[in-house]
């Protein structure tokens, strides 16, 4: 496997480089990203008819005001929806992908969908991107995702999303949300679907030494300070509310 140098090199706009006035994953957001230089992270969910679309959340309440889930709404509903109270809307996939047309590299992050197999919310993802002509990757909370994803295209590399620091909110509010809180916070899933990259929640470095040996991203680093203290340890910053250089060395201690 041949990594992506930007997951080492070059820092990565988290939700685009959104600011007051520039809504997060927004058209505008992901301009001024490309415009900076920078990589950049986006999410992407599945809409009710399995198309796969630009937002973070599960429900679309913060960022639209309407109280739905994303999972419940066609992908003509949601691109139709306004973000953060401006003009930009929601974007489908496709629409990012082409917009941004391989002008920087980008990091995907596939949303935990439990309604769905993990064949079946990766597919379309896939199949979106296999005509992509940029570099990217991908990344996931959900460990699963990762082996299926890489079941239909085996050369991008696949990364393993985590923190020591969850909420039964985070699992649904499910039974055993503290058995999986676990799970994810010592990766044990880890050996079985081999990541190519982890990307850990920067409150959490320095990592445990045997996670040395993968490339290492932090997220996310809101100031020049708080990034320069996770470099000690990790190889990249996913960042926000800030501007950093545009080479990851650069930004070193």
């Amino acid at each position: 496997m041949k990594y992506a140098d930007f997951l080492k090199e070059t820092p990565v706009a988290h939700r685009g480089l959104h600011a007051d006035g520039i809504p997060e994953n927004s058209v505008a957001a992901f301009l001024r990203a490309i415009e900076k230089g920078y990589a950049i992270e986006t999410d992407v969910h599945l809409s009710k008819d399995g198309v796969p679309v630009v937002f973070h959340d599960d429900t679309l309440l913060r960022m639209t005001g309407e109280n739905r889930a994303v999972r419940d709404c066609t992908a003509e509903e949601l691109s139709s929806l306004t973000l953060g109270g401006t003009q930009q809307k929601i974007p489908l996939f496709s629409e990012f992908l082409a917009l941004v047309g391989g002008r920087v590299p980008l990091l995907i992050e596939i949303k935990n969908m439990p309604h769905r197999e993990a064949e079946e919310a990766v597919a379309p993802i896939a199949e979106a991107l296999k005509g992509y002509d940029g570099v990217f990757a991908v990344q996931s909370f959900q460990p699963f995702y990762l082996p299926a994803f890489r079941a239909l295209l085996p050369e991008v590399p696949c990364g393993l999303l985590a923190t020591a620091r969850s909420s039964a909110a985070d699992f649904g509010n499910s039974l055993f949300w503290r058995l999986k809180a676990f799970a994810m916070k010592k990766m044990l899933f880890a050996p079985v679907v081999k990541p190519d990259f982890i990307s850990y929640y920067i409150g959490d470095y320095p990592l445990p030494a045997r996670w040395n040996a993968y490339p290492r991203l932090a997220w996310v680093a809101n100031s020049y300070e708080s990034a320069q203290k996770v470099l000690m340890h990790a190889d990249n910053i996913i960042f926000e509310n800030f501007l950093p250089p545009v080479r990851t060395d650069d930004l070193r201690p």
